[in-house]
């Protein structure tokens, strides 16, 4: 039976959905995140923009942006918000977190703890001294799938790339194409998964002959994508195209919009889990030094977790 494996980490939380020690799905959630889906927040209109969107700041100092406004609202008056989608990094920028305007009184919003404890899986927490359950199932690989976008199958690749318009899937392998197809479809859906992606998805199947076959590839989707999600036929291009619920980053976003301080985290965790006697002192990269130096609360809690006070020297 599928389990939740959870971490309360340094700097993030983690948790993967296990079953046989596969992941079906790994999820973080960076203490940087920004509000969280489900929070609702007291907050200022700061801007009005064209067709009665705007922009809002957050008590906690946040900007948020609104879609619809409220009927006859002003700029500066105060309102209450709930944030329907966090923020999403994009090469270049960030996208704020969406919000609407509401009449509930402010809330905490549920964090990663909270929303698998929600779901219909078991949840087991565990902490740096026990066995590390998710590298025995492989969350290093997942991770480093995520960060370089290599995907491998039985008898091919997905080759997977976050880009501001779509995460798009291009396929690659041996032939024949239409078995290459077939056997790719539900390695796509188990990516999707695994590593949450939402929004607009692009799948760049190998040329597929016959429309009778393109629909058993669609229907392979079908099969192995949980709802929700929408998607078009595969066309004669072999190109198809999914829409799913995008209420955070995906995985890949979250990696590559901070490398430096997904590989700090990382750094932390396998300190964390260090036997009495390994060594204090580290040579670490530039830049995961500097994003150390920024984060002395990190620092802090690992020296109180392992009892050790580490030295860094970058190079």
């Amino acid at each position: 039976m599928p389990e939740w494996l959870y971490e309360a980490g340094i700097g993030e939380a983690r948790a993967a959905l296990i079953d046989d020690d596969r992941i079906l799905i790994a999820a973080i959630e960076p203490d940087d995140a920004g509000p969280l889906v489900g929070g609702i927040h007291a907050a200022r209109l700061t801007e009005i923009l064209p067709g009665r969107s705007g922009r809002a700041t957050l008590a906690t100092g946040e900007e948020v942006w609104l879609p619809k406004l409220p009927a006859g609202i002003t700029q500066g008056a105060a309102l209450t918000v709930e944030i329907v989608r966090e923020s999403v990094p994009e090469p270049g920028r960030t996208k704020p977190p969406r919000a609407y305007a509401t009449d509930a009184a402010p809330a905490s919003a549920p964090t990663l703890r909270d929303r698998i404890a929600a779901t219909d899986h078991p949840v087991r927490e565990y902490r740096a001294h026990e066995a590390d359950r998710l590298e025995q199932a492989d969350w290093s690989e997942v991770l480093e799938e995520a960060r370089t976008g290599d995907i491998v199958f039985p008898g091919g690749m997905l080759l997977m790339y976050a880009t501001p318009a779509m995460t798009l899937f291009d396929i690659d392998g041996p032939p024949p194409a239409d078995a290459l197809a077939l056997a790719a479809a539900p390695h796509v859906a188990a990516a999707i998964m695994r590593h949450g992606i939402g929004g607009s998805i692009g799948v760049d199947f190998p040329t597929i002959e016959g429309k009778t076959l393109r629909n058993t590839v669609a229907a392979a989707i079908d099969d192995a994508l949980p709802q929700p999600f929408e998607r078009t036929a595969v066309n004669g291009f072999g190109f198809l195209q999914i829409i799913r619920p995008r209420p955070r980053a995906s995985l890949p976003e979250r990696l590559r919009a901070d490398p430096a301080g997904a590989a700090a985290r990382a750094l932390l965790r396998r300190l964390e889990r260090e036997p009495p006697g390994s060594p204090r002192r580290h040579r670490i990269p530039p830049a995961v030094h500097a994003k150390l130096l920024t984060r002395p609360d990190w620092l802090a809690k690992l020296a109180r977790r392992t009892g050790i006070t580490h030295e860094w020297e970058s190079g």
